[in-house]
């Protein structure tokens, strides 16, 4: 009596995965033979760094190999290939995310001490006192959205503009100094 069931070289990619979901670790391996090849090709072309694709590599194929039952195939609409391309995707992201969380400032910039900016001796000048005190107290952030929307005079918008960003931080930057500030001189 004949087996009905294909040997992993005969199954396509979504047959494989299906396989893999049950523990079978000869569908993994014709998954890996014949996908590693274009994925790394794909994960070279987006990231120059050998050592990330080789890590994206490894955590794609073991998150495939832990996660292959969560797979809804063509039912949903999507392939096998489709769906492993999405998790190294997805791991590419996260190791990016990782190196720019990680990443160092270099050593010189971190070792020069900081003189004071014109502002902050324009800002000792012109407000004095306990506002003054208080106003240098303020996080540097919070400090210039005040300043530039107080003592300046512009609005939520130009703030914004001059400062790079987007208008609802200007407007909560603003409310956190404002707090800051009454608390301050309480």
């Amino acid at each position: 009596m004949r087996s009905l069931r294909k040997a992993p070289g005969e199954l396509d990619e979504e047959g494989l995965v299906r396989l893999v979901a049950k523990g079978d670790r000869a569908a993994f391996e014709e998954l890996y033979r014949r996908t590693a090849p274009w994925m790394a090709v794909r994960l070279r072309r987006r990231c120059a760094d050998e050592q990330i694709v080789a890590e994206v590599m490894q955590e794609t194929y073991l998150a495939v190999w832990r996660a292959a039952g969560a797979f809804a195939g063509s039912a949903a609409g999507g392939t096998a290939v489709g769906w492993l391309w999405t998790i190294a995707a997805r791991r590419l992201v996260d190791a990016f995310r990782r190196r720019a969380h990680h990443a160092e400032p270099p050593l010189a910039a971190a070792s020069q001490p900081m003189a004071p900016a014109a502002e902050e001796e324009a800002l000792a000048a012109t407000v004095g006192g306990d506002v003054g005190d208080a106003l240098r107290r303020l996080a540097p952030e919070l400090r210039q959205v005040l300043q530039a929307m107080v003592l300046d005079g512009l609005s939520v918008r130009e703030t914004a503009v001059l400062l790079g960003l987007p208008e609802g931080t200007v407007k909560t930057r603003a409310r956190r100094a404002r707090i800051a500030m009454r608390k301050a001189l309480a």
